[in-house]
């Protein structure tokens, strides 16, 4: 019998040392997938996406740059959800973390392979052009992933009140699990840097080659987007959706308009609600597992964060959760190995 899963593609900073090589380890099968990505790379001057996952060693001024790892995440989420076991597996809808909304789409089937890497591609050298403000993170629970009381609103408004600064900016990007996501210019994260306790030994933590995702500082990516990325790309979908604001995209009834629209201006300049669409796809459809794409590992976490942000399935804490995967893994992330052969 078949479980039912639910699909979560990654966002940028998920290709890292760790992951270099890891299309070529993982997808030699697809070599003449990677080479149609490649070809799209070579007639715009950029860097082939086999020389970037293939590289001797890893550069992060090279491989965390927006137009090479967004290009090379893509092609390694997409090449994993081609590998999913569909006799295993009933597919109920994508949904993903950022960037990874673009890759849902291609997963899904509103956008085909090239039109995936298109949108993936021109959006990422845009960001990196700009490369308007930066990102940084920080925790509102504890470390069995609990909230701490009046931790998420004392976050918030210490925010808001550096933004209220004059020639200052800052504001949420993205509701990440128990982890929040802020945007802002260099005087903005600074300040929150300086005046934000240290917690955890890491946060908050700077997002390196990041800009102001998911803020109104990306009006100008969002307009050029528009421009360059037709409305054409865009099919009715095969699978559902959900996206960063745990709205429902479904198959033969979806606004191509409006879906063109949201990716490329609501999706690029207000806040990103990864929480939010977790959620909806926990509660809409009830999957057996969730089924996490690679490259990288660092999405697992907020997954989970997520799911036990509506206690999906009775868990409320990460002793629960972890309990419950040594039981039944309900989360599997194709970029770790030993969960990896669960879902290919």
């Amino acid at each position: 019998m078949k479980q039912t899963a639910v699909v979560v593609a990654p966002g940028r900073g998920t290709y890292n040392r760790t992951e270099l090589g890891y299309f070529a380890q993982h997808h030699a099968d697809k070599s003449d997938l990677l080479a149609q990505f490649d070809a799209f790379r070579v007639a715009r001057g950029q860097k082939t996406l086999s020389e970037l996952d293939q590289a001797t060693r890893f550069s992060g001024p090279t491989h965390t740059r927006g137009d090479n790892a967004s290009g090379l995440i893509y092609a390694c989420a997409y090449a994993d959800f081609l590998s999913i076991d569909r006799n295993r597996f009933d597919l109920l809808g994508v949904t993903g973390n950022s960037m990874g909304w673009y890759i849902a789409l291609a997963c899904a089937g509103a956008l085909d392979p090239m039109g995936g890497l298109n949108v993936v591609n021109t959006m990422g050298t845009l960001m990196h052009q700009h490369l308007i403000g930066g990102q940084l993170i920080y925790p509102f629970v504890d470390s069995d992933w609990v909230p701490i009381s009046g931790e998420r609103d004392k976050i918030l408004g210490k925010v808001a009140e550096i933004d209220a600064r004059p020639d200052h900016v800052l504001g949420l990007s993205i509701e990440l699990g128990g982890m929040l996501v802020f945007a802002g210019d260099e005087a903005g994260l600074t300040a929150f840097e300086a005046e934000m306790p240290v917690v955890q030994d890491r946060f908050p933590m700077r997002l390196p080659n990041h800009a102001g995702f998911h803020t109104h500082l990306q009006a100008p990516v969002a307009e050029e987007g528009r421009a360059a990325l037709p409305k054409t790309l865009f099919h009715q979908p095969d699978l559902s959706l959900v996206d960063g604001r745990g709205a429902l995209w479904q198959p033969k009834a979806t606004d191509l308009n409006a879906l063109w629209a949201y990716t490329l201006g609501h999706q690029v300049v207000q806040p990103y609600d990864f929480t939010s669409a977790i959620r909806t796809a926990a509660r809409e459809w009830m999957p057996d597992v969730f089924i996490i794409l690679g490259p990288g590992t660092t999405l697992g976490g907020a997954v989970a964060q997520s799911l036990l942000s509506c206690t999906w399935r009775g868990l409320d804490s990460k002793s629960a959760f972890t309990k419950q995967q040594e039981n039944y893994p309900r989360v599997i992330a194709m970029g770790r190995e030993d969960q990896r052969a669960l879902a290919v």
